[in-house]
This record gives structure tokens, sequence and C-alpha cells, in this order.
């Protein structure tokens, strides 16, 4: 959940009335939203030789964007208590009838295919709504916006370009501007070099930094707005005075875009010298001939089952009963006309989280109040929760292994491809390793195929500990499936891993040999139906006996000590399969994970005995 922190003066100020912590942390809760702080009582930075006003440190649900803002937190609060009435967004069109417009060309398609506008004209900033202005552009990019990879947010001041605008897409040596903030002009090669290390920006070139042509918005006059997702230019920056800002809008998801657009002018609007009212922008699209008006700000109308939120919520409330709690939660509801069970709610261009008639039942039993919805005990569908047969095949795993004297441990699923294969000295066919498409770190890269590099991890970390080290661990792997939806599929595993002064080798059998006597799992002699001398992917000779059970065989894997090591196979019901190897560490093995004493490992395949 994002905190937002607000002026704890100015808050209350929009309020109308001053608030004890106790108190507002009770409105809060009312609402559906949690103070975390209030810095009141606490040690405040001092910026520009003066101390930080006290502040108020909201904790906002993820799915409210329209109050990551101190405007949206005022209005919301505002409309709740019913001290103000529900904004009636509108859009106007300027006196002379002449929409400003930005035409898209076809290349963009390449790089940012999709792009939104509006216009906010004769607002009035003060530097509490202009940093909040800013503020909330952030905010958005962080979260929303997915650091900026699905919408770029820039805004200029419309006094200083002039219109219409062309949303272009150029190889990176044909765009020349003066970034934001800068003096001198570069073209946009030397702009990805120049903030390759800033703390700020650099996190962002990678958007498009591999791509052949870059995004930039031009006025007519050929200046450049912007080159998004990186930076604005220079000569169109807003400023505390700036009366008219241009918003423009890059994405590579137009649903995000217009949802970004809608809350940035929704809770903006307010310091327009007509409040609520937003100027629109046309978006001409010139390689399929499309043109639309955006911000779209008419209301989306749901309808809900009276029956289904009173059964929710144990009320017994009228249609217009309902009606009158959501206007509270800023929808327009009324009773429908036909039926007598569903009403009719308009759902504002702020809440893009309202997807089903479960998300307005929620707002009705926030603002009925949870503290004061009935309470009962769930009577007409209790049931009886129970686990997946492989989730309790692996508890029973980890039982013996824990009673055997072996610690449990938890390692991270992801490692580097390193670990999995060469550090093992396994090779890897290319067809087994899940691979992450953009790992931040070298340590994450592909999804582990094998749970002995986190045993071993573990055993690194922990190796001034006195010895003998004995770790298991009960987990998923992953391995590519290209027959299945997701193209990938999981299997539960069991490895254990002995480290000390001797191998441990028999030790580690012996585990083997308990795990699978307590799953029933008979060990087969070779007069019991074994050929040992045969080369196993094993078929095994008619005249012997098939029995079930388990059998291991010496095995030759660079994994593993020359001669010491064995694969496991598994037969039941005439079908037989490996699961599984146990044996020392190759020398070289434990050199690369850094250990000095031998190990032992074993790891078996989970699935196969359900």
């Amino acid at each position: 959940m994002p905190t937002i922190s607000v002026d704890k003066a100015e808050l209350y100020k929009a309020l109308g009335q001053e608030y004890t912590t106790e108190e507002f942390e009770t409105l809060c809760f009312e609402f559906g939203i949690e103070l975390d702080e209030d810095t009141t009582n606490s040690e405040r930075p001092v910026v520009n030789s003066k101390q930080e006003a006290p502040q108020l440190k909201i904790e906002i649900p993820a799915n409210r964007y329209d109050m990551l803002c101190f405007e949206g937190i005022a209005l919301m609060l505002n409309i709740f208590r019913e001290k103000a009435p529900l904004p009636d967004y509108r859009l106007v069109v300027p006196k002379n009838g002449k929409l400003q417009t930005i035409t898209v060309h076809p290349d963009t398609l390449k790089v940012r295919p999709y792009v939104s506008g509006a216009i906010l004209r004769n607002i009035k900033f003060t530097q509490e709504a202009y940093d909040s202005f800013i503020s909330l552009q952030d905010k958005l990019h962080q979260n929303l916006a997915r650091q900026r990879t699905l919408v770029a947010i820039g805004t200029h001041d419309l006094d200083t370009i002039k219109g219409p605008f062309t949303y272009e897409a150029l190889p990176p040596k044909e765009i020349s501007f003066v970034p934001l903030n800068q003096k001198k002009e570069m073209n946009a090669e030397e702009l990805m070099q120049f903030y390759e290390n800033d703390k700020h920006l650099g996190k962002y070139l990678h958007i498009i930094r591999d791509k052949p042509v870059y995004p930039v918005i031009y006025d007519s006059q050929r200046i450049v707005c912007s080159m998004p997702p990186i930076i604005n230019g220079d000569h169109s920056k807003i400023k505390l005075e700036t009366t008219n800002v241009f918003i423009e809008m890059t994405g590579t998801d137009r649903t995000k875009l217009e949802i970004v657009n809608n809350i940035i002018v929704s809770m903006f609007s307010q310091y327009c010298s007509e409040p609520f009212t937003i100027e629109p922008v046309k978006i001409i699209s010139g390689h399929n001939g499309e043109t639309r008006q955006t911000p779209d700000l008419t209301p989306r109308v749901a309808e809900a089952e009276v029956d289904y939120i009173n059964a929710c919520c144990g009320l017994s409330e009228t249609p217009e009963s309902i009606c009158k709690l959501l206007s509270k939660m800023c929808y327009t509801a009324t009773p429908h006309k036909i039926s007598k069970n569903l009403i009719s709610v308009s759902i504002p261009p702020t809440r893009a989280d309202v997807l089903h008639q479960c998300d307005i039942m929620e707002d009705v039993a926030i603002s009925y109040g949870f503290n004061d919805l009935p309470r009962t005990a769930p009577n007409k569908a209790s049931t009886i929760a129970q686990p997946l047969m492989i989730n309790k095949l692996g508890d029973i795993v980890r039982m013996e292994a824990a009673m055997a004297g072996w610690s449990e441990v938890m390692p991270l699923i992801l490692c580097s491809h390193d670990e999995n294969f060469a550090w093992l000295n396994r090779v890897d066919d290319g067809t087994t390793a899940v691979r992450l498409a953009n790992p931040k770190t070298a340590e994450y890269q592909i999804v582990r195929t094998s749970l002995l590099p986190g045993l071993l991890k573990t055993i690194r970390e922990n190796k001034k500990h006195s010895v003998p080290i004995k770790v298991f661990e009960v987990s998923d792997v992953a391995f590519k499936d290209l027959s299945l939806e997701r193209k990938s599929r999981n299997e539960r595993h069991f490895a254990a891993a002995w480290y000390g002064k001797t191998s441990g080798f028999e030790i580690v059998h012996g585990l083997l040999d308990r795990v699978l006597l307590m799953l029933k799992t008979a060990f087969l002699t070779h007069e019991e139906g074994l050929d040992s001398h045969k080369d196993l992917e094993y078929e095994v000779r008619e005249e012997h006996v098939k029995k079930d059970g388990y059998w291991i065989e010496e095995i030759d894997e660079e994994t593993f000590f020359k001669g010491h090591a064995a694969a496991i196979y598994l037969r039941v019901d005439g079908k037989q399969v490996r699961i599984g190897e146990f044996g020392i560490l190759h020398p070289t093995v434990l050199e690369k994970f850094e250990l000095r004493y031998p190990v032992s490992t074993l790891e078996i395949n989970l699935e196969v005995f359900l």
C-alpha cells in the first residue's frame, strides 16, 4: 500500500475541521484508509533553514489511484463526510470551437503506439498545489505506469508552445533539443549517454535505448515538447506561474493511458478558474485513420443487485438507502426503472478500480460503517479445508527428515544460471530452465531446476558453524514445458545435503532409505527383479519378478565424485522411472561454492509418488 504524506494543517483546513490524532485515525478507518503516522511530535527535517511542517502519513489502498495526492484525499473525505457535493467533471471546448490536436505518425507503432492528451485552462497553482501536481505524476509513474513502461506523462506550459502537435518516432541522431533543466542542446544519442548514470532518469533509459527509433512530440514550430518516456524539453517546462497546462501522455497500454489521464485532470481541474472543467485534445492516428477525443470523462454505468449487497453485508437496506450510501463514496446511483432488485450506478472517471458489483458492495459496507455491520457466525456455507495431496506428501517427508535430525531451510526459488548449471558441472540444453526476460541482477537469472544450489549456498553462508551441517528442503523447481498453456510446470522435490569432515555418503543414503520406507516403498534387490549390470533406462528381463519398489544404480555424472554416486529408480504398476540421485559432490563443485569439507547430497522428485 502506498503511503502519502500531506501537510496536517492544510488537510484539516481543506476538511474544515480540526482533529486530534485519534479522531483522524478513526475517520481514516471508517473510510477504509489508515493513518500510519502523525509527525507532530516527531523530529522533522529542516528544509531551506525551515523545519518541515507536521505531516500526516496516510496509507492508501493500492487500487485507489485517485487518492495518491492531497487533492484526492481531501475531496474524497469531504464527500464521505457529506461536506462537499459530487464533482461535475465537464469537457469544455474553446470559444473558437477548435481543439488542439496531436497527429500520430505510423512509425510510433515501432516503439510506443498510443498517445493521449488534455488541457487545464486558467489554472492557478499555489506552491503546495504545484508540488502535489508533480508528486502525483511521480507516484503514477511508479505504480500504475510500471516505471514508465506502460505510460509516461509529460506536462507543458501551453503558452510557450503552439499547436497542432505531432507524435513522431525518429532515429536518435535526428532528435535534438535542450532537456529539462539543462542549458546545452543535444541529440537523443548524446542524451542517453548524458543520463546513463543519473540516479533518477538512468533507470528509464532501457525502455527505448535499443529501439531503432525514439518517440518525440513536436509542436507546430518543431519545438520538442518531450522525448517520452525519458524527459521533457526545457523550453516548455511548467512553473508556479503557469496558467495553461498542456498534458500529453504516451504508452504501450491504451487502457492504462486513459486511466492516468482521467486521474490527473480530475484531481487538478479543481484549481481551474471554473472548477472541474477540462479542455479535450483531439488525437488523429495517421496509420489507421482513427480520430478520438481525450480524455473521455463519461461515467460508466453498472448495475448491482440489492439482494447481493444486503446478503454480503448482512443488511436489509432498501434500494433508495443503498443509493444514498453510495453517494458518500462518490457514486451517483438510482433505483432501477424496471427491477426492484437492481440499482443503476454511475461510476466516476476516477474509479477505474470498480470492475464488478462486489466492488460496489464493498463501498456500501464502507459507507454504512464497518463497525456497524451486523456480526453473525457463518452457518450456511461452512467448509472444511483439505490440503492438496502434493502438500500432504511434502509434509510427511518434511516431518521424517526433521525427526531424523536434519534442519529445514527455505532458499530463494530464483538463482543465477551458473549456480544452476556450470557450478554443478551441468550443461544447459536450452530447453530446461525458465529464464527471466529482464533480470535485475546476475543472482536472479532463472527459476531453479534443482534444489542443490540453494542448499549449497545456505551451507556456504553458515560454514562458520560447527560441523556436521545437515540441511534439507521440500519445495518446487520449474521446467519449461511447451505443451502447457503457461509453457512451464512445477515439480515438488526433496533434497538434503550433509557437510562435514567425512563425506557422509552413508548418512545421506540412510536418510533416503528412511524417507522411502515411510512412503511405503520397498527396496528391491537383484534377486527381486533387477539386472544390475544392465545400463538403465531399464528393461527388466522377463524372467525376473517385477515387484514394485525402488533400487539404486551407480552413475558417472560430472556433478559427483567418480564412483561415489547413484541414481534412484522407482517402479510402480510395472512402470519404472528415474526419480533422483545422491552422492558425494565433485571437488570442483565444492570449490565453486567455496566449501572446504566434503558434501554429500540427495535429491528426488516427489511427484511420482502421487
